[in-house]
């Protein structure tokens, strides 16, 4: 019985991914290799990349082709990837737009457009940062342009939060390399150093989960 509902779930789950690449397909720009920039979105072997570096290289002998790495937008993993120069690729547009974060509930995280105030909420795996959300918070939702589907959601790059609790700091320990456990406002945990105490206000880092800096 178990085995059936497994492969049932894996074929729900195949099925949704083979349709969402038949609907990107319909949808994309043709474009090559030429076309490559930084940020660029593709629909390549059935998923969504974006394109997080590219090099063209002109060998003496041999053709060209292109180096890259793509960032699935699904999964987060990135892929190294070299095409032939001139080869052609499917380009998806999207479009960022601004958001507000306002709660969390049981559908997930609600956003409101920070122009329109119009209202859409988003599952955890699809924002980049989540546990460092807060009421208020500015970030941008990236949307498949053509479909209207929101792809992800991107924090800033900093935040500034609230330590709500650590270990008292060492007083005139201003060393930046030995760290302590600390917990911020939204209930997220990260490392910091030793110097920073509790009701203090810092900046972390949303892409790694890193501390960045004390709030003067």
């Amino acid at each position: 019985m178990k085995n059936d509902e497994r492969k049932a779930r894996d074929f729900r789950k195949w099925d949704s991914i083979h349709l969402l690449n038949l609907r990107s397909k319909e949808n994309c720009i043709m474009a090559s290799t030429s076309d490559f920039k930084n940020g660029m979105t593709i629909a390549f072997n059935h998923d969504l990349f974006t394109v997080t570096e590219f090099l063209h290289v002109k060998p003496g002998k041999g053709a060209a082709f292109v180096r890259t790495k793509l960032k699935s937008i699904n999964t987060g993993k990135v892929l190294e990837h070299t095409f032939p120069a001139g080869t052609k690729i499917d380009e998806v547009r999207i479009e960022r737009r601004p958001y507000q974060f306002l709660y969390k509930d049981d559908q997930g995280y609600h956003f409101m457009h920070s122009e329109t105030f119009e209202q859409i909420f988003l599952q955890e795996a699809l924002i980049n940062g989540y546990q460092f959300l807060k009421e208020g918070q500015e970030c941008e939702i990236v949307f498949h342009a053509e479909e209207e589907r929101p792809l992800f959601c991107d924090l800033p790059a900093r935040v500034e939060l609230e330590i709500t609790y650590t270990e008292p700091g060492i007083k005139g320990d201003t060393a930046t390399n030995t760290l302590k456990p600390a917990t911020l406002e939204t209930g997220a945990e990260i490392r910091v150093p030793l110097f920073i105490n509790e009701g203090d206000r810092i900046k972390v880092d949303t892409r790694d989960g890193s501390y960045a800096e004390r709030v003067k």
